[in-house]
């Protein structure tokens, strides 16, 4: 293995095309401004560095990237990727991680916008990101542990499981299939709608008109709370712990719960809403 060690530059594709390398200790900035620092690598394993350029690693395969951190001027730096494990880093440049396959991310801080858009495979173990459209068109995804604080969020994503997390977003979920996320906190306006097959397992649901526009949507024993106007046009199973605010023409399926303050049915429905 070839070592990179304690190297400090802002050349156009300072590292270049290497291969079973370890570049530690180094810095890639400065006033020549050069992109696409370590483009076309591979079998790399980066440690402590410091990213301030554009670019820097695209079509990067079999490597990790640790204990480093992607400024806020380290614009679109992690694109065509394959075979990451990024860990203890943090990310602040904006429209990180695009169209890649099979990344782990671990224990990181991530501040990016349009973040993860087109991902296959990708896992996030632990860690924050802050993104106001984060993972659209992704699929194959697990997240663990994982805290959002975003907007449009897992937008037509595909085949997600989300476990253990905190989901702080706005209309996540929207037109996505085959998504579950278990013992979850999930807060924000218009969740869900358009999706299909939705599963929801011991989570909180937080925020009006909530999962509307269904189809296959489950949930089980969660709760809501301020969700009013709740699965409208929807084809639901649901179990809920608590009361609902307000449900409002379901299209089919079954609604139990504690209690609802207000069921508006003036439509026909196919649904039926008991209580428990």
């Amino acid at each position: 293995m070839n070592d990179f060690l304690n190297i400090t530059s802002d050349q156009e594709r300072a590292l270049y095309g290497i291969s079973d390398a370890s570049v530690k200790n180094c810095v890639f900035a400065g006033e020549a401004d050069g992109e696409s620092a370590l483009k076309e690598t591979s079998y790399l394993r980066i440690d402590n560095c410091e990213f301030q350029l554009r670019y820097p690693m695209w079509h990067m395969s079999q490597s990790v990237l640790e204990n480093s951190v992607l400024t806020d001027t380290c614009r679109a730096p992690l694109w065509y990727d394959d075979g990451l494990r990024i860990s203890n880093c943090t990310i602040n440049g904006t429209k990180a991680v695009r169209e890649c396959d099979n990344v782990t991310i671990d224990r990181c801080e991530v501040s990016s916008e349009e973040f993860g858009w087109f991902c296959r495979n990708l896992v996030w173990l632990k860690g924050k990101l802050n993104s106001q459209y984060p993972f659209l068109k992704s699929r194959d995804m697990k997240l663990v542990q994982f805290e959002l604080n975003g907007k449009y969020s897992f937008q037509y994503v595909e085949n997600a499981r989300i476990l253990d997390s905190v989901l702080n977003t706005k209309d996540a979920f929207w037109h996505s299939k085959n998504v579950t996320v278990i013992n979850s906190v999930v807060k924000g306006e218009y969740l869900g709608w358009y999706s299909e097959n939705l599963h929801l397992i011991g989570c909180k649901i937080i925020g009006t008109q909530p999962l509307c526009y269904c189809k296959g949507l489950v949930l089980e024993n969660c709760e809501m709370t301020d969700t009013d106007l709740a699965f409208e046009n929807s084809e639901v199973q649901a179990t809920v712990i608590g009361n609902i605010d307000s449900v409002k023409n379901p299209k089919s399926g079954k609604i139990c719960a504690a209690g609802y303050g207000e069921i508006i049915l003036d439509t026909h429905t196919d649904c039926e809403i008991l209580t428990l």
